[in-house]
C-alpha cells in the first residue's frame, strides 16, 4: 500500500488515516484520523482546506514551552485540546537561558557515558513515552478523545514523526492494521520531510560544535525503521502485543476496542476524493 501525504501549503508531513486495511477485511474511514507536526503560522489556503475536512478537534501532543515557542494557530469552529506526552528529548525547549555550546557538551557527554548511540538514545525517548505513568495518563485521555468525538481529529506534535507516531501506532494496531504498514506509516514521515531534513543536515555538518551531539540531533529528525521495531518489540515483551498494552497500561477495555473499530473502520475503501493527496512508497529513490 502507497501513503498518501496531504499536499497542505507548510505542513509536510500531514496525511489522513483513511484507507489502511484492518481488522475483519475492513479499512479505516477517511476523513476521521489526520496525523501532523505543529500548526504555526499557517496560511490561509491551508487554514481553508484543513476546514474543508472538517477537522473538529485538534490534539496538540507537545510539551508547554514547545506551545509557547510556537503557538498553534486556532482554526475556526475547532475545538483545540493539549495533551502534552513526555519525552526527555528538550534540547532547546527545555534548557532556555543555556548557551548552545553548555548544552552541546552535556548531552554529547551523556550519550558517551550512558548510551551506546543515538539510536539507543532514541530508543530511550520512546520508551520513556510508552512507559512513563504519567505520559501513559496522557496517552488515554487521547484515546478517550477518539472515543468520544464523533468528528474528524487532527492530533500533532511539533513535525508529526516522534509522539503522533506514537500515538499513530498504537491507535493503527488497536484498529487491526498490519504491522509492516504500521511501519511503513512511521517511515513515512522520512519520505515527506526528506527534502527539509536534507538541508538542515548539511547545515548542520557546517557548523564546528560536538560530534555526538550532532549525531544526535540528526537521529531526532529521523524517522529510522529500528525506532518503531525496537519498541514495537519491547511492548510485546512486556504486554504481549501493542493492544495487550493498551488494555493493561492504558486500561482500554474490549468494549472499547470494539467501539473504536465500530467508529473507524469501513467495509469498503474508494480512495481520496475531495482531498489532494501525494502518494508515496517508502523507498530511497522516491521523489517527494
Amino acid at each position: 500500500m502507497q501513503i498518501e501525504k496531504l499536499k497542505l501549503r507548510k505542513l509536510n508531513n500531514t496525511r489522513d488515516l483513511g484507507g489502511f486495511p484492518a481488522a475483519d477485511g475492513k479499512y479505516i474511514v477517511p476523513g476521521k484520523l489526520i496525523r501532523s507536526g505543529k500548526l504555526y503560522k499557517l496560511p490561509k489556503i491551508t487554514k481553508k482546506s484543513l476546514g474543508a475536512i472538517g477537522v473538529s478537534v485538534v490534539i496538540d501532543l507537545r510539551i508547554d514551552n514547545e506551545v509557547k515557542q510556537y503557538p498553534p494557530d486556532m482554526l475556526e469552529g475547532t475545538r483545540y485540546v493539549h495533551i502534552p506526552l513526555l519525552t526527555t528529548a528538550k534540547p532547546g525547549i527545555t534548557y532556555e537561558g543555556r548557551s548552545m555550546p553548555s548544552l552541546m557538551k552535556e548531552e554529547s557527554t551523556l550519550i558517551e557515558t550512558e548510551f551506546k548511540d543515538a539510536d539507543e538514545y532514541m530508543h530511550k525517548i520512546y520508551t520513556d513515552i510508552l512507559f512513563d505513568g504519567e505520559s501513559q495518563k496522557s496517552i488515554r485521555k487521547v484515546f478517550d478523545i477518539f472515543l468520544t468525538e464523533p468528528g474528524c481529529i487532527l492530533f500533532n506534535c511539533s513535525g508529526g514523526k516522534d509522539r503522533a507516531g506514537i500515538i499513530a501506532m498504537l491507535l493503527e494496531s488497536v484498529l487491526g492494521v498490519p504491522e509492516d504498514l504500521v511501519i511503513q506509516d512511521y517511515t513515512a514521515s522520512e519520505v515527506f520531510q526528506r527534502r527539509k531534513r536534507s538541508t538542515q543536515k548539511r547545515l548542520l555538518k557546517l557548523v564546528p560544535g560536538y560530534r555526538k551531539f550532532k549525531e544526535l540531533l540528526i537521529a531526532f529528525m529521523e524517522a529510522r525503521p529500528q525506532y518503531i521495531t525496537d519498541v514495537l518489540d519491547t511492548i510485546k515483551e512486556r504486554y504481549g502485543s501493542v493492544t495487550g498494552y493498551c488494555k493493561d497500561a492504558l486500561g482500554l477495555t474490549d468494549a472499547d476496542i470494539r467501539l473504536l473499530r465500530d467508529k473507524y473502520l469501513s467495509e469498503s475503501y474508494k480512495g481520496p476524493d475531495t482531498l489532494d493527496s501525494k502518494s508515496c512508497t517508502h523507498r530511497p529513490d522516491i521523489d517527494t
